[in-house]
């Protein structure tokens, strides 16, 4: 197969019975629920433009592992080109949805799964990486859709792992036997799992002695016995809900994006799926590859999308009232504009910048440094793209009527007119940009992009970890002849 068509991947999950749950009340059809449809329809996307001579180059790739053409985002980075061809999918993807594609966290993941099992069984022994390759290979011929999960509920920041009163605030393992081993726990705020085929599960966090159990990294079919899902359910949520024209809601299709716990109640994982469990030493290298190579997702490329769109109605906003040669508009979309490619300069900085790691796996990740100022940088950086497209909207973005005045024989007229500016434009195309700056100034974005990969001080923590100032002293030193330590 290698290459699935939008309707072979639609019947595919037709055939998935997974166990989600929305608004207190069990969501029988992911078809059907206004909410979870969009996820369908977002990673629906992913198959069409792998299969488009116009989006193929960005959205496939030659797979030497099964000798065929494979979409992107189930493939290992294995060069600098491939990362670059990562972050320009990203930036593609998210421009052309205006959301998530939910498989950029299970494609992160696999970064992180392939070059810590090469590094695991090359200094412990261990089988891992034979496993994980064998999985990569059934997941690229079959094209699946594979979310990834890491965030955790947790207990007390203040108190260690085995002091939690609750054990299962962090996955754990609590069994195993010949066929494999059984998790108990919940992985939180995961986008758009229940619309894939398969999940991807890493550790959140470091482990230590003694939390060998906590340990653990292996992947699931989504149906898979013991896994529920609950779904956000936001006023947003209630608006797609409740509309019976999803022309109202900015972003029609795609939506907003979709995320839910995932809880696993003695959830049997088969050996062949495991791929760390108890090597406590290395659950840190797992959150860390991810990391680096997720922040420069986030950072990088699918906000330089999203602000893409949010240029583009602002700039529609402009033209439509006549506004092209007020000063301190131009001024915002110009900085608007510089905001966007300083974010999209660090995420290429980051994939150029790449190296091979470890060195022999044939594994590239993105630039720890880079990949970290990536995600920094465009969490503040979004909420001012925001907040100067809210500026050139004006009150409009919070205060439109609905679409459906202009079919209504008492209102039309009125609607039709004053929401014109004496534009030629039609009147529907003005109040559905409006409606689009709305989803994205007055949505769920700002805070989505300031956790989504981590918080802010995630990547400060980082970032003081692997800064190296030994460059910048030697220059000073040098410029100035300074002399050796005494003694």
């Amino acid at each position: 197969m290698a290459l699935m068509t939008p309707e072979q991947f639609e019947q595919s999950l037709r055939r998935l019975r997974p166990r989600i749950f929305m608004n207190g009340k069990e969501v029988e059809d992911v078809f059907q629920n206004k909410n979870t449809r969009t996820v369908v329809e977002a990673n629906k996307a992913s198959y069409a433009w792998a299969l488009d001579p116009e989006y193929k180059d960005i959205m496939s790739y030659y797979s030497p592992l099964i000798d065929e053409t494979v979409n992107r985002y189930t493939h290992v980075s294995a060069s600098i080109e491939d990362l670059v061809k990562k972050a320009e999918a990203g930036t593609f993807t998210a421009e052309m949805l205006g959301t998530c594609i939910y498989r950029c966290v299970g494609y992160d993941a696999f970064h992180s799964l392939a070059s810590t099992t090469w590094e695991m069984d090359k200094e412990l022994g261990t089988e891992y990486y034979p496993r994980f390759i064998e999985y990569l290979k059934m997941v690229q011929k079959n094209d699946l859709s594979v979310a990834g999960a890491l965030t955790e509920p947790r207990g007390k920041r203040n108190r260690k792992t085995l002091e939690w009163t609750d054990p299962y605030l962090s996955l754990k393992v609590v069994d195993k036997n010949k066929d494999g081993i059984v998790v108990r726990g919940a992985k939180i705020n995961i986008s758009g799992a229940y619309a894939s085929h398969e999940l991807v599960v890493l550790p959140q966090a470091a482990h230590f002695e003694g939390e060998e159990d906590y340990a653990v990294a292996f992947a699931t079919p989504v149906d898979a016995e013991g896994i529920t899902f609950v779904c956000q359910y936001s006023p947003y949520s209630a608006e797609r809900d409740q509309a019976d024209d999803l022309e109202e809601l900015g972003n029609p299709i795609f939506g907003q994006r979709e995320t839910s716990m995932v809880v696993f109640d003695n959830v049997l994982i088969p050996w062949e799926r495991v791929f760390h469990c108890g090597e406590y030493q290395y659950s840190i290298r797992f959150v860390t590859r991810f990391a680096r190579t997720h922040r420069m997702t986030c950072g990088g490329t699918c906000k330089v999308g999203f602000m893409n769109q949010i240029i583009g109605a602002a700039k529609l906003i402009q033209e439509y009232k006549g506004l092209e040669r007020a000063a301190h508009i131009n001024d915002e979309l110009m900085e608007m504009v510089v905001l966007r490619e300083t974010c999209r300069a660090c995420g290429m900085a980051a994939a150029h910048r790449g190296a091979e790691e470890p060195p022999g796996s044939g594994v590239f990740l993105p630039d720890e440094l880079m990949g970290n100022v990536a995600k920094l940088n465009v969490a503040n950086a979004f909420w001012r793209v925001m907040a100067l497209a809210g500026d050139i909207g004006g009150g409009l973005v919070v205060t439109l009527p609905s679409l459906k005045e202009l079919k209504n024989p008492e209102v039309k007229n009125y609607v039709e007119e004053f929401y014109s500016f004496g534009s030629d434009e039609p009147t529907e195309n003005i109040l559905k940009v409006h409606k689009l700056l709305q989803n994205w100034a007055a949505g769920l974005h700002g805070v989505g992009t300031w956790h989504g990969a981590g918080p802010i001080m995630a990547q400060k923590i980082m970032l003081q970890r692997v800064i190296d100032y030994e460059h910048e002293k030697e220059l000073v030193k040098r410029a100035l002849n300074l002399k050796a330590k005494k003694g």
